[in-house]
């Protein structure tokens, strides 16, 4: 019998099954030939429309320089880091929305249309990954990482239930996508959460799920509950977690990404260097936390957990 790693030797192993194990291999995003500021009217998100309308469009050096902050930080703790083809003139730092893993599974991401050259620029990971572990969902699936948060048993994941959906381009994944990882995975335990959406106002918009909620170590989370249209799924996660576990941040905090952070280990968090609140409260519940500057990429309405596609967690 001739086995795919036989064919490939240098395959890249996937396992993801929470947020929190101890990191082996992720795909960060890169930063370089960012291209021009875009127009109002080519904004993905209320964020970057705001920067974009006011001038203060995160440059590409600003940007280059924090990724590279983060990629230190990642090797620090020995972790595998891949990056993404270079295409010149394109955003390729949110790697997180064009691909997620689920236990031993590649699901590569139906995303937004003027973005589907993002999944072609890390094609060269994907084939080596075993092509049986590979997936993409039917057309009418909406999906993006960022919405899809692993806990164990569960998989929580952000959605938009609204009549609307089609119309608001802050709404990335539809419950044909809840429905299709329940089929995929029928022994998980698979939760959709109806988020908050503006297309105008950032502080008003949970763009994805991790915008307003992220698990973090064993047993302790972030969480915002004016991301969640729904009180019932703010309630169910608060259940589940315990308020004395979970961080509450407001609405500015949740503006500027507070929940999202990115865990290399159960002890080890990587947090925005002007997060003190939060990072704080971190240390106090035991957490090393590695400050990094970021502030500039949240300009676009995503952070550290956003600029990552994990493969690998132990």
């Amino acid at each position: 019998m001739i086995f795919f790693a036989d064919i490939c030797p240098n395959m890249v192993s996937i396992n993801i099954h929470n947020e929190t194990a101890q990191l082996k291999s992720v795909i960060l995003g890169i930063a370089n030939s960012n291209g021009p500021t875009p127009s109002a009217e080519e904004a993905y998100d209320p964020k970057s429309l705001e920067h974009i309308l006011t001038g203060t469009y995160p440059k590409e050096s600003d940007m280059v320089v924090e990724m590279n902050a983060f990629e230190r930080v990642l090797k620090k703790y020995d972790v595998k880091v891949y990056r993404p083809e270079l295409l010149k003139e394109v955003n390729q730092i949110f790697t997180r929305d064009i691909g997620f893993v689920i236990n031993q599974t590649f699901i590569i991401a139906n995303i937004l249309p003027e973005r589907e050259n993002e999944i072609e620029a890390i094609q060269f990971i994907i084939k080596q990954i075993n092509p049986l572990s590979v997936i993409r969902p039917p057309e009418e699936v909406h999906i993006e990482g960022g919405d899809v948060i692993l806990w164990n048993d569960y998989i929580f994941i952000g959605t938009y239930k609204g009549n609307d959906y089609s119309q608001i381009k802050t709404a990335r994944t539809n419950l044909h996508g809840v429905e299709f990882i329940k089929k995929t995975f029928p022994n998980k335990i698979v939760k959709e959460f109806n988020l908050t959406k503006s297309t105008l106002e950032a502080r008003d918009n949970a763009l994805h799920l991790d915008c307003c909620f992220q698990p973090l170590g064993m047993d302790k989370g972030i969480i915002y509950e004016g991301g969640f249209l729904d009180k019932e799924d703010y309630i169910y996660l608060v259940s589940l977690f315990g308020k004395e576990n979970l961080f509450h941040i407001t609405r500015d905090e949740m503006y500027n990404m507070n929940s999202n952070v990115f865990s290399i280990s159960p002890k080890v968090v990587v947090s925005e260097k002007n997060f003190f609140r939060l990072n704080n409260w971190l240390r106090k519940s035991g957490f090393i936390v590695e400050e990094i500057p970021y502030s500039e990429i949240s300009k676009q309405e995503g952070l550290l957990r956003c600029s990552t596609l994990p493969l690998e967690r132990e």
